[in-house]
């Protein structure tokens, strides 16, 4: 993923919501201050292999199966805890630390790595919980520029960052446990944000030119016109 063409989805993700790119440059740079550059190389063994990436969605508990069968797995957000309570593995952590983020502090202190996203309205969190973190354990990202040891893989929410993370680092197949894109639990504002990975999930299909089963029956109503495809 060339940071430009990810740049080019976020100025149309900026537009739909009405996000203040000034806001998240601050973040990025407030988590820059807390964090050093990430050795990517200590992912190394994503290359050439299935990677799960396990969503938060209510139906993960049923698919476990799958990520036990992945090489890696990548857990977004809450993901984790159920995935640890379950004994599977976790080998990276993508969070922007809105929900769980004393399970992001623990995990770096156990030695997994923990992506930490920075955007406009989370510098609160990463003041209180980045400096808690083992550091070089911490994978500083952002949405906007990246900046200092801050980079931009690709991704918006926790869940398809996870994926654009995998496929940076060379994953040769991508699985989703956990998916739940119609989950009718989630409030207005988390709905949209699900319909935006589902649609960056087929931009990366089709970038990928894999198929993602996680996308069976919902990829033919998946709009990407204005994505650069």
């Amino acid at each position: 993923m060339l940071v430009s063409d990810w740049l080019a989805v976020y100025e149309v993700i900026l537009a739909d919501f009405g996000f203040d790119r000034a806001s998240d440059e601050r973040a990025r740079d407030r988590l820059a201050e807390l964090t050093d550059a990430f050795d990517l190389d200590r992912l190394a063994s994503v290359e050439g292999s299935t990677v799960a990436v396990a969503g938060a969605g209510p139906s993960l508990a049923d698919e476990l199966a799958v990520a036990r069968r992945a090489d890696v797995v990548f857990a977004a957000s809450s993901a984790a805890d159920v995935l640890r309570a379950e004994g599977v593995r976790v080998d990276l952590m993508v969070t922007d630390l809105d929900k769980n983020p004393a399970t992001a502090v623990q995990l770096t202190h156990e030695g997994t790595p923990v992506a930490v996203a920075a955007h406009g309205d989370n510098v609160p969190a990463l003041v209180e919980w980045v400096p808690q973190m083992t550091r070089r354990n911490v994978l500083p990202t952002t949405q906007a520029e990246p900046a200092g040891p801050v980079v931009n893989l690709g991704g918006f929410t926790d869940g398809d960052r996870a994926a654009f993370v995998a496929d940076h680092l060379g994953a040769a197949a991508l699985t989703f446990p956990g998916w739940d894109f119609d989950d009718p639990e989630v409030d207005p504002m988390k709905r949209r944000k699900l319909a935006w990975a589902e649609r960056l999930l087929r931009w990366l299909e089709l970038r990928r030119d894999e198929r993602f089963a996680v996308l069976d029956g919902r990829r033919e109503g998946v709009d990407v016109s204005a994505l650069p495809v």
